[in-house]
């Protein structure tokens, strides 16, 4: 986590000082500064509660699972003034049907392997909580504010002091290989890709719109934890898998 928030607050402040975009940061309320702070650290949970998540659970069952963000994103939205039809209730209905069949698709409740596979599913949905009350925050009040450049700015920003605070003696990283910075490298990369592309989708369309359409990135990671990992998952998780995606399609498509 540590490497990636330093390296993409690099590449954004390199970023933002040629485009000299940070300068709109000063003509903005206290009151936006605050709220783009709270939801930068939302941020950081959810990153933090993920990354716990994935080294405790299979990537096939955790990423489905964070992707329930969507329904925390939509339903806030809603409450905040946004209509909601039928057919987007029914796929928020579906998604929380399949995750509630995620988490009870345990064959043996009282293994080691399944005991941790429960941990890792309480903190993919804790990820999906603070994702999904970040990305309203984002979307209703700190993009319009400060735009898509600034708020990721400070995403990383936040992100990078609070975890260099938290392992100021950390001095690990001495035992990785080339391969192993390059691994992180490309997660870091792809992070802050899909951020971006998230965060001015946002300014663009819809909050509830964008946000369940980015929730199919559930989808790519566990095709590519059952192919490349070959994670296979039991008849329950596997239906709760399915559902959860289902969801996310009628949402987008709907």
């Amino acid at each position: 986590m540590l490497y990636s928030q330093v390296l993409g607050l690099v590449i954004l402040s390199i970023f933002a000082l040629q485009s000299s975009s940070l300068n709109s940061i000063v003509a903005v309320s206290v009151e936006s500064v605050i709220l783009c702070l709270v939801a930068a650290v939302l941020t950081l949970l959810g990153a933090l509660s993920l990354a716990k998540a994935l080294t405790e659970g299979r990537t096939a069952i955790v990423a489905p699972v964070v992707t329930s963000y969507g329904i925390v994103t939509t339903i806030l939205a809603w409450a905040g003034g946004e209509r909601l039809t039928a057919y987007q209730l029914i796929g928020i209905a579906i998604c929380a049907f399949g995750v509630m069949a995620v988490g009870l698709g345990h064959s043996n409740p009282a293994s080691r392997l399944n005991r941790r596979e429960g941990q890792a599913i309480v903190f993919a949905l804790l990820a999906a909580g603070f994702y999904g009350f970040s990305f309203w925050v984002q979307g209703k009040y700190a993009l319009p504010a400060v735009g898509p450049v600034n708020m990721l700015w400070l995403n990383y920003c936040v992100g990078a002091l609070f975890l260099l605070l938290m392992y100021r003696n950390f001095r690990g990283g001495t035992n990785l290989t080339l391969k192993d910075y390059g691994a992180l490298s490309g997660a870091s990369l792809f992070n802050l890709g899909g951020f971006a592309a998230f965060s001015f989708g946002v300014v663009e369309g819809s909050i509830a719109v964008v946000t369940v359409i980015s929730t199919l990135s559930g989808g790519v990671a566990a095709m590519l934890g059952y192919v490349f990992y070959k994670e296979r998952l039991t008849a329950g998780q596997l239906l709760g898998v399915s559902f959860v995606l289902l969801g996310a399609v009628v949402l987008h498509l709907l």
